[in-house]
């Protein structure tokens, strides 16, 4: 069973799948968002999720540090009800607060370019939202 697993913002959805398992998340893209043009977004997510056979999403869901849910939060629960309603796959919204400073660290940590990082960065943070819900998943 295949997860995709999705770090939504306003301008770039990072993007990785599962294995084949559930048991790994492998950063695959970053797409980079359409300006006021979603259905090029979902168009390409479309073809993503039939390329992997994907039968799960996981989106990230940035919450604020007290828990609740801000301007950004919902976004990302607006973009999973729709990708949900056009795909009829399980979406599950997972807690994704600092995987985004926790993929910085790893870049930094591998002694990645600043300007490599601003390109994979997003990439990083879905594969941190998608093994967090593996790993989860497993225990």
């Amino acid at each position: 069973m295949k997860v995709l697993g999705l770090d939504v913002g306003t301008k770039t959805i990072g993007v990785a799948v599962s294995d084949a398992f559930g048991w790994t998340a492998q950063g695959l893209e970053t797409i980079q968002r359409a300006n006021g043009d979603e259905e090029k977004d979902f168009l390409r997510l479309d073809e993503i999720i039939k390329e992997h056979e994907i039968q799960t999403i996981v989106v990230g869901l940035p919450k604020n540090m007290n828990g609740t849910i801000g301007p950004s939060g919902e976004l990302c629960q607006e973009f999973a009800r729709k990708l949900e309603a056009r795909t009829n796959l399980k979406i599950e919204l997972i807690d994704e607060r600092l995987s985004t400073v926790a993929a910085e660290k790893m870049l930094v940590t591998a002694d990645v370019s600043r300007k490599k990082r601003k390109k994979v960065i997003d990439k990083m943070a879905a594969v941190i939202i998608l093994q967090s819900y593996l790993d989860r998943k497993q225990n």
